[in-house]
Protein backbone atom coordinates (compact mmCIF):
# COMPACT_ATOMS: atom_id res chain seq x y z
CA UNK A 1 0.00 0.00 0.00
CA UNK A 2 1.33 3.57 -1.29
CA UNK A 3 0.97 6.04 1.26
CA UNK A 4 -1.01 9.33 -0.73
CA UNK A 5 1.63 11.35 1.05
CA UNK A 6 4.35 9.72 -0.79
CA UNK A 7 3.53 8.81 -3.89
CA UNK A 8 2.50 12.00 -5.46
CA UNK A 9 5.59 13.15 -5.08
CA UNK A 10 7.66 10.15 -6.01
CA UNK A 11 5.77 10.05 -8.89
CA UNK A 12 6.45 13.31 -10.24
CA UNK A 13 10.49 12.99 -9.81
CA UNK A 14 9.80 9.11 -11.43
CA UNK A 15 8.16 11.12 -14.43
CA UNK A 16 11.08 14.09 -14.65
CA UNK A 17 13.99 11.53 -14.88
CA UNK A 18 12.33 9.38 -17.63
CA UNK A 19 12.33 12.85 -19.63
CA UNK A 20 15.62 11.64 -20.95
CA UNK A 21 17.68 14.48 -23.23
CA UNK A 22 21.56 14.49 -24.06
CA UNK A 23 23.64 14.50 -21.14
CA UNK A 24 27.02 13.22 -19.79
CA UNK A 25 29.47 12.83 -17.10
CA UNK A 26 32.71 14.26 -16.87
CA UNK A 27 34.53 18.11 -16.84
CA UNK A 28 35.44 20.61 -19.76
CA UNK A 29 38.81 22.59 -19.56
CA UNK A 30 39.70 25.71 -21.62
CA UNK A 31 43.77 25.56 -21.77
CA UNK A 32 45.73 28.35 -23.77
CA UNK A 33 49.13 26.23 -24.24
CA UNK A 34 52.78 27.56 -25.51
CA UNK A 35 54.31 25.41 -27.80
CA UNK A 36 58.14 24.41 -28.35
CA UNK A 37 59.11 26.49 -31.68
CA UNK A 38 62.40 28.68 -30.86
CA UNK A 39 61.24 32.25 -31.39
CA UNK A 40 57.48 32.15 -30.93
CA UNK A 41 55.98 34.87 -28.83
CA UNK A 42 54.48 31.92 -26.50
CA UNK A 43 57.33 31.02 -24.73
CA UNK A 44 57.66 34.93 -23.27
CA UNK A 45 54.13 36.86 -23.67
CA UNK A 46 51.73 34.72 -21.44
CA UNK A 47 49.01 36.66 -23.32
CA UNK A 48 50.34 35.14 -27.17
CA UNK A 49 49.42 31.82 -26.02
CA UNK A 50 48.01 29.67 -28.69
CA UNK A 51 44.56 28.24 -27.92
CA UNK A 52 41.82 28.30 -26.26
CA UNK A 53 41.84 24.79 -26.34
CA UNK A 54 39.02 22.34 -25.01
CA UNK A 55 39.69 19.31 -23.75
CA UNK A 56 36.43 17.01 -22.21
CA UNK A 57 38.03 14.75 -19.23
CA UNK A 58 35.72 11.56 -17.82
CA UNK A 59 36.99 8.50 -15.89
CA UNK A 60 36.08 5.63 -17.58
CA UNK A 61 36.51 2.04 -15.34
CA UNK A 62 39.29 3.90 -13.33
CA UNK A 63 41.05 5.21 -16.27
CA UNK A 64 40.95 8.70 -17.73
CA UNK A 65 39.55 9.55 -20.49
CA UNK A 66 39.89 12.98 -22.78
CA UNK A 67 39.58 14.59 -25.89
CA UNK A 68 40.05 17.57 -27.87
CA UNK A 69 36.79 19.73 -28.77
CA UNK A 70 36.19 22.37 -31.49
CA UNK A 71 34.51 26.04 -29.57
CA UNK A 72 31.03 24.98 -30.45
CA UNK A 73 31.53 21.26 -29.23
CA UNK A 74 32.74 22.45 -26.23
CA UNK A 75 29.71 24.85 -25.73
CA UNK A 76 27.28 21.56 -26.38
CA UNK A 77 29.36 19.92 -24.41
CA UNK A 78 29.51 22.27 -21.23
CA UNK A 79 24.90 22.24 -21.83
CA UNK A 80 25.33 18.64 -21.51
CA UNK A 81 27.18 18.64 -18.75
CA UNK A 82 24.90 20.74 -16.79
CA UNK A 83 22.06 18.53 -17.69
CA UNK A 84 24.18 15.80 -16.32
CA UNK A 85 24.61 17.40 -12.68
CA UNK A 86 20.54 18.46 -12.83
CA UNK A 87 19.88 14.52 -13.38
CA UNK A 88 22.06 13.69 -10.48
CA UNK A 89 20.42 16.05 -8.22
CA UNK A 90 17.29 14.80 -9.42
CA UNK A 91 18.26 11.41 -8.83
CA UNK A 92 19.12 11.94 -5.50
CA UNK A 93 16.34 13.55 -4.57
CA UNK A 94 14.26 10.93 -5.76
CA UNK A 95 16.51 8.65 -3.35
CA UNK A 96 15.69 10.77 -0.81
CA UNK A 97 11.86 10.55 -1.15
CA UNK A 98 12.29 6.61 -1.59
CA UNK A 99 13.55 6.40 1.21
CA UNK A 100 11.64 8.76 3.39
CA UNK A 101 8.55 6.08 2.21
CA UNK A 102 10.10 3.49 3.14
CA UNK A 103 11.05 4.56 6.63
CA UNK A 104 7.36 5.48 6.88
CA UNK A 105 6.69 2.07 6.18
CA UNK A 106 9.19 0.68 9.00
CA UNK A 107 7.28 3.19 11.76
CA UNK A 108 4.36 1.55 11.59
CA UNK A 109 6.12 -1.99 11.28
CA UNK A 110 6.34 -4.09 14.36
CA UNK A 111 10.16 -3.56 15.72
CA UNK A 112 12.02 -6.88 17.60
CA UNK A 113 12.32 -6.40 21.43
CA UNK A 114 15.44 -4.11 22.58
CA UNK A 115 17.02 -6.83 24.93
CA UNK A 116 17.36 -9.68 21.34
CA UNK A 117 18.62 -6.03 19.70
CA UNK A 118 21.30 -5.83 22.10
CA UNK A 119 22.57 -9.39 22.38
CA UNK A 120 23.01 -9.53 18.60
Amino acid sequence: MKPQSFFSPINQLAIKLAEAEPMRRGSLSERMVKCSKPGCRCGEDPKARHGPYFSLTRTIHGKTHSRLLTAEQAALARRQIAAGHKFRAELESFWEACEAWADSQLAGAPTTCAEAVEKG
